[in-house]
């Protein structure tokens, strides 16, 4: 790696990017072999967020009958309006621009009262039911706080929650795991309706604060939900028994990929250009079954056992080749 710098860093010199001073003077900050340590700590500091929330959970689990309803939502309501206190107090106010905190603390510190609040929100309505039986306004209020706390915050992680909450609150789970598993797109033709929906509107929601200047660094976010949700809904619906529902959801997952192929490179995002190709090639493989499901190849299945190995080595090689040309295109 220090050679690579170092040949960059020549290489910037010889095409006359950088004076000779200034090759010498990063030769000479590189030479003191000093590193940041930045990430290492930003990630113990979210890692103890996590670890801190998990343990109230657990703590409020086990001693339940022993500490009491109202103690525990005391101490979290204390708990909670003490680290937005101090956040209010240090931040520099809402701005359409992205912002930081002068202290990186203070950053967890709105993450951690944001996942407080709706462990609060949350125990609150099990407990006593404050919002009756309409239990979605327990999901949407929390939401909302996460929403105005990632803007006004300027907050990637807790934009994650709102986020997260907004399709809880629609009837998704858009955890990995509970998009493959927990959703059950092929059963319920209307939530692969409201999961298309709600991709759609974070798009549409991006386009606009795109156009406005509003907290632009929250793109990719929006984009990448949008990506998974839609994407991930359409293919569970490539399988449904009826021709005009798989047919639908194949224009669906056309347009998504290309949209998402252009918004790759207009972000230049590695990560939805990969996803966007993972998508659209399982898609294409299942229109192609479906197309052709009905059709006998008994007589040729040799052929189709002598073929599969070497369509999945060119498919591999094919998927190496347009992420090495993507890469090069945008870092040039």
């Amino acid at each position: 790696m220090k050679k690579f710098d170092e040949q960059s860093t020549l290489s910037l010199y010889e095409k006359g990017l950088i004076t000779e001073n200034q090759f010498e003077e990063v030769k000479a900050y590189r030479s003191l072999n000093i590193f940041s340590v930045n990430a290492e700590l930003k990630f113990f500091l979210y890692l103890s967020v996590l670890l801190f929330t998990s343990g109230i959970g657990i703590l409020i689990y086990e001693n339940i009958d022993t500490i009491g309803h109202i103690a525990i939502l005391s101490i979290l309501l204390l708990i909670i309006a003490v680290c937005f206190y101090y956040c209010f107090k240090n931040s520099k106010g809402f701005q359409k621009a992205e912002t930081t905190f002068e202290h990186p603390v203070l950053e967890y510190l709105v993450l951690l009262a944001n996942i407080l609040t709706c462990i609060f929100i949350g125990y609150l309505q099990f407990q006593y039911k404050p919002f009756g039986e309409h239990y979605g306004l327990a999901t949407l209020v929390p939401t909302i706080v996460s929403f105005f706390c990632a803007y006004y915050f300027d907050n990637k992680s807790v934009l994650t929650i709102a986020v997260t909450g907004l399709a809880a609150y629609i009837g998704l789970s858009v955890t990995p795991q509970d998009l493959l598993n927990g959703n059950d797109f092929y059963a319920s033709e209307s939530l692969s309706y409201s999961a298309v929906m709600l991709g759609v509107l974070l798009i549409v929601w991006t386009i606009y604060s795109n156009r406005i200047s509003l907290k632009t660094h929250f793109s990719l976010i929006f984009l990448t939900f949008a990506l998974h949700i839609i994407n991930i809904a359409a293919i569970s619906n490539l399988l449904h028994h009826y021709v005009l529902i798989w047919l639908i959801f194949a224009g669906v997952l056309i347009g998504s990929t290309f949209y998402f192929y252009k918004v790759s490179y207009e972000f230049k995002a590695m990560s939805i250009y990969v996803f966007m190709i993972v998508y659209g090639y399982v898609g294409i493989n299942i229109v192609i079954f479906r197309i052709f499901e009905n059709v006998d190849f008994s007589n040729i299945w040799e052929l189709f056992v002598f073929l599969l190995p070497a369509y999945f080595v060119a498919s591999i090689v094919v998927f190496i080749k347009l992420i090495k040309n993507f890469h090069k295109e945008i870092t040039e």
